[in-house]
């Protein structure tokens, strides 16, 4: 039986803590694996630059170079990866402009673990 291979993740978020959080949460679930971390846009881009990674999950509201900014960079920079928005605003006035700039999915930044993993796993399946 061939082993499985994970769906690299890079976490995007100003917050460290919570960084912290959703790394421990991730690390449940064995077909997931994060491969780094960025505390701005800029960093994310550079970071997803580097790593290529499957699905990058992003903070929309950050200092400096926020989400929004970043998305239509990292589908430059990183074509392939899938990007999951979090954001503590409300997604029904988010959803449509954070989609409509290349993410592949929205959650509020409430949403639980089994949340966030679903959302992981549906934007890597497409």
């Amino acid at each position: 039986m061939a082993p499985v291979v994970p769906i690299r993740v890079l976490l995007c978020d100003d917050v460290e803590p919570f960084r912290a959080l959703v790394r421990a949460q991730l690390a449940e679930d064995p077909a997931i694996e994060v491969v780094g971390e960025a505390g701005d846009g800029d960093e994310g881009v550079e970071r997803a630059t580097d790593l290529q990674p499957d699905v990058v999950l992003l903070d929309l509201t950050m200092p400096g170079c926020d989400g929004l900014t970043a998305i239509p960079r990292l589908r430059r920079f990183a074509p392939r990866a899938s990007i999951v928005a979090l954001s503590a605003l409300e997604a029904r006035l988010m959803a449509e402009d954070v989609l409509g700039r290349g993410a592949s999915k929205y959650l509020e930044k409430g949403a639980d673990a089994a949340a966030i993993r679903a959302a992981i796993h549906e934007a890597y399946a497409g």
